[in-house]
């Protein structure tokens, strides 16, 4: 009977933790670069105007949900939202350590002919694709599968042309327990292998 009953439990300890409880929680999203980035300001300047990033995914509420083993779902939001503020935000951020100042702007119409009329050296936008997260647990594991699509437009006054970049990450991984901290250090983890990626080589 004693094993019985510590099976049991056993069972229920197992049981509860791979379940997350529902509800919705928010991500804060950070793209902190792991590189050096020296020539960054060489190749877009000191100055770069951020126009208003567009997200185009067929979701915009949300950037994930899990699922528990009960089958009840939780989501997730960015944090700050709408999602395109905080990656701009997140950006603002990580490129003033370079010495590059970014300002707002309220439009760009992407041509290379607007450049000269630009106060900035640079001008960029992102057009969100996708960036969706989703975990799905199992009695005793958790899988995790994570895409994140970014067409990145740059306009560079000095060169007179704009360079346009698609970015895109993939990963799956399988957890012994997910958590809503888990799912944000692997989302800030693929944003930092894009942004180090493309500001390496922006053009």
């Amino acid at each position: 009977m004693k094993a019985t009953r510590w099976l049991f439990i056993l069972f229920l300890v197992l049981f509860m933790s791979v379940c997350v409880e529902a509800g919705t929680y928010s991500l804060n999203l950070r793209y902190q670069s792991l590189k050096e980035l020296s020539s960054l300001q060489t190749k877009i300047g000191s100055t770069l105007a951020m126009a208003p990033f567009k997200d185009e995914r067929p979701e915009t509420l949300y950037i994930g949900f899990h699922t528990n083993f009960q089958g009840d779902s939780s989501y997730f939001k960015s944090h700050p939202i709408p999602l395109e503020r905080a990656i701009q935000e997140s950006l603002s951020g990580s490129l003033s350590r370079y010495g590059v100042k970014t300002i707002p702007i309220s439009d760009w119409d992407g041509k290379p002919e607007s450049l000269k009329n630009m106060e900035a050296d640079s001008v960029l936008m992102i057009e969100i694709k996708r960036f969706w997260t989703e975990g799905k647990a199992s009695l005793f594991r958790t899988h995790i599968k994570t895409a994140v699509k970014f067409v990145i437009h740059l306009g560079v006054k000095k060169e007179g042309k704009v360079f346009t970049r698609n970015m895109e990450v993939e990963k799956e991984m399988t957890v012994a327990r997910s958590t809503p901290d888990k799912v944000e250090t692997m989302i800030n983890q693929m944003l930092t292998d894009i942004f180090d990626s493309y500001f390496s080589n922006p053009y």
